[in-house]
């Protein structure tokens, strides 16, 4: 017997068609404004997609329809992404930051949730550890 195709979840972050360079050059804060223009050129080029502006405040590049082992739901997701917020750079690199655990014991000062690296500012990192955290995450991404 085939398996049933699901519909993925509806969510409220969803791309648009606002422009990625007018809402950076909208971000008030200085350096988070140079900074957001710096993991813009980097997920760019690791990624190897234009910039789409999610939900207007998140930047991501690609899309992936990701499925929680826990319950199946189904969601489509932006592969790699970066959202300046006014407490810090919140990055979306996996589904699970964990698998980046032995990368974040090198990264410098940064915050972590379930998917997400906070940075304040990227002076506080490691930028060729987190060049390598974004393409691994982009590796994977494409893999699975």
């Amino acid at each position: 017997m085939s398996e049933k195709k699901s519909k993925p979840a509806e969510i409220k972050t969803k791309p648009t068609s606002a422009s990625v360079e007018d809402f950076i050059n909208g971000v008030k804060d200085e350096q988070k404004r140079k900074d957001s223009f710096t993991l813009l050129e980097i997920m760019k080029k690791a990624s190897g997609e234009e910039p789409v502006l999610w939900s207007n405040s998140i930047v991501g590049f690609g899309n992936k329809r990701y499925k929680s082992p826990a319950t199946g739901r189904e969601v489509d997701w932006l592969r790699i992404g970066f959202s300046p917020r006014k407490a810090n750079l919140s990055l979306y690199i996996s589904v699970g930051i964990k698998e980046h655990e032995a990368a974040l014991k090198k990264l410098g000062k940064h915050k972590t949730g379930v998917g997400c690296l906070y940075i304040n500012k990227l002076e506080d990192v490691d930028m060729k550890i987190l060049k390598g955290m974004i393409d691994e995450s982009v590796k994977r991404s494409k893999e699975s």
